[in-house]
């Protein structure tokens, strides 16, 4: 049975705002925190999923602001991150509806652990932001990449926005704290906001909790992300495989339970 009492409410309040500050210095993994405190409070899986969804369409919303304030993001990137990606979230999201996910999870899972290993090694990742020639191979690797992220967005809407973080560094030489710029913005917005809407739209939103999600997001998003562009990259590479790992643990939990 939901509680919504005001204890609840507060709660619920803290907890969205932590998890997504800490989403905001890292570029994903708000849901690691977010989605089983829902689950804790009494929603079905279903229920918990769509409302989180919604609150991190917000997370975008209050972290964009800082973002935009620095004028750093660039117009092919983000029309890459929404033409590539777009479409991968949709089949995602009619996929999830008709095959088991208990395989993707794991897999997911691992490749989670795998980013955080490889940053670890990489000592250099995400540490510069020089410009690099943006030939037609790399935007064709490039947008495979999205298109796929995009999919296990649509179809497990966890941690997705990691991986979105790492590729964009990996393939276009982005530092840490303009990738997680993108993935902040338009993962969380539109990404994200299309997930919620094809899940709002069978009636699994939890209206009455929407509220102090929405607040937790929009406060969480814009301090995370006000100190990720005060802190730079180095700090933002070490939350970002603290996160990973994390997500990584919780998904393979979440697979073999």
């Amino acid at each position: 049975m939901i509680n919504n009492d005001i204890v609840s409410q507060v709660l619920l309040g803290f907890v969205s705002l932590f998890s997504n500050f800490i989403s905001a210095l890292s570029g994903g993994g708000a849901g690691l925190i977010q989605l089983p405190a829902l689950l804790f409070f009494g929603l079905p899986f279903s229920k918990a999923l769509a409302t989180h969804k919604v609150a991190s369409v917000a997370l975008g919303f209050g972290a964009s602001v800082p973002h935009f304030k620095k004028n750093s993001l660039q117009l092919k990137y983000a029309s890459l991150i929404l033409i590539s990606g777009i479409p991968g979230v949709l089949l995602g999201s009619y996929t999830s509806n008709i095959l088991p996910n208990n395989f993707s999870t794991t897999l997911l899972g691992f490749l989670t652990l795998f980013l955080s290993l490889y940053s670890i090694k990489q000592k250099k990742l995400g540490s510069s932001n020089q410009k690099i020639s943006i030939n037609k191979l790399r935007i064709i690797i490039g947008s495979f990449g999205l298109f796929i992220i995009g999919f296990f967005n649509g179809y497990l809407s966890s941690g997705t926005g990691l991986f979105v973080t790492i590729w964009m560094i990996t393939i276009f030489n982005l530092s840490f704290s303009i990738a997680v710029a993108y993935t902040l913005i338009f993962v969380g917005i539109f990404w994200n906001g299309i997930g919620a809407l094809s899940l709002g739209l069978m009636g699994n939103i939890v209206w009455s909790y929407i509220p102090i999600l929405i607040l937790g997001s929009l406060l969480g998003g814009y301090i995370g992300a006000y100190l990720s562009i005060i802190k730079g990259s180095r700090f933002i590479k070490f939350v970002f495989e603290l996160v990973s790992f994390s997500v990584g643990i919780s998904l393979l939990i979440k697979a073999f339970l």
